[in-house]
């Protein structure tokens, strides 16, 4: 196939990725090796489709293709660096966790740029006296214990964002620590035309239902105070229309349904408060006869004597 037989080739299968899927994952591969590649294809298939390509033709088929989806000039600004693109019709939250869940180990190479802070943890490193120097040089405390190098506190040994050094990476390679883990990372999602970073998958349906429910509340709030109905507020209306009706039923002699017991109430109260004892009189000896069969249960002898 010649170059320009590929280049159509893959201009074609950009574009029914594009058209075939809703939602697409742009992810940095830095330090993703073919193996590991390999492995994270194995699993996402049959729920997400990876593409990689050179970014001037990415770029150059999605200036192509803006002509029918004007959307997907979202891309253009995110197609830089070591990118890729993962296509998928699946739940979104699923595929990042698959995304970022392969990940591998990797040992401390000097000049790489550290994507965390790396702790040298305290302890008997089981290397021999003669190479304390080293540890000094690099401001690790030690002493010999037994005969060979003993850290003595967790020493912080590499920040993040900071270049490794050759010393710290030659110690950590001493130590056998492989503090980073390489893997996909993403880098933008988008989604029916929507770009956001992938921060916003771990947002909680109760977290969006309170502000959801506290912005409704405001509504209401404000609806309530300046007379104007809304859809939040008409609850409200509804109750306080009740309670004006219950009160002006009770001040004249306009009565309905739903106010009769409370006139009632207002005109003999003793009515109410004889009914109540009442009540509590005829629950009484239900009480008493449950505690009594309660009792009886107790003293049963289950069929045994005292002496059997």
């Amino acid at each position: 196939m010649s170059k320009g037989e590929k280049k159509a080739a893959y201009f074609d299968k950009l574009k029914t990725l594009l058209q075939d899927n809703r939602s697409i994952f742009m992810v940095n591969v830095d330090n993703v090796g073919s193996n590991q590649m390999h492995q994270i294809r194995i699993a996402l298939r049959g729920e997400a489709t990876v593409l990689m390509g050179k970014n001037t033709m990415v770029r150059r088929a999605l200036k192509i293709l803006v002509s029918e989806n004007p959307l997907y000039e979202k891309l253009l600004p995110h197609v830089k660096g070591n990118i890729g693109f993962v296509f998928t019709n699946s739940d979104l939250k699923t595929i990042r966790d698959k995304i970022l869940d392969n990940r591998v180990l990797a040992p401390a190479k000097a000049g790489a740029l550290a994507p965390l802070d790396v702790f040298i943890p305290a302890g008997n490193t089981g290397m021999e006296p003669g190479k304390t120097s080293f540890f000094q040089a690099l401001g690790v405390p030690t002493k010999i214990a037994r005969g060979t190098i003993e850290i003595i506190n967790d020493v912080h040994l590499v920040k993040e964002g900071t270049k490794v050094g050759a010393s710290e990476a030659t110690l950590l390679n001493m130590l056998n620590i492989s503090p980073f883990t390489y893997g996909m990372s993403v880098v933008q999602i988008y989604d029916d035309g929507a770009i956001f970073p992938s921060s916003i998958l771990d947002i909680e349906e109760d977290y969006l239902l309170d502000l959801f429910l506290s912005g409704a509340r405001n509504i209401s709030a404000l609806s309530l105070q300046i007379n104007f109905p809304t859809i939040p507020s008409v609850p409200h209306s509804l109750v306080n229309g009740y309670k004006n009706l219950l009160a002006i039923s009770v001040a004249t002699d306009y009565t309905f349904e739903g106010s009769e017991k409370i006139k009632a109430y207002l005109a003999d109260p003793s009515a109410f408060a004889a009914a109540a004892p009442a009540a509590a009189a005829e629950a009484a000896p239900a009480a008493e006869a449950a505690k009594e069969e309660d009792d009886a249960s107790e003293d049963e002898d289950m069929g045994f004597g005292l002496f059997d």
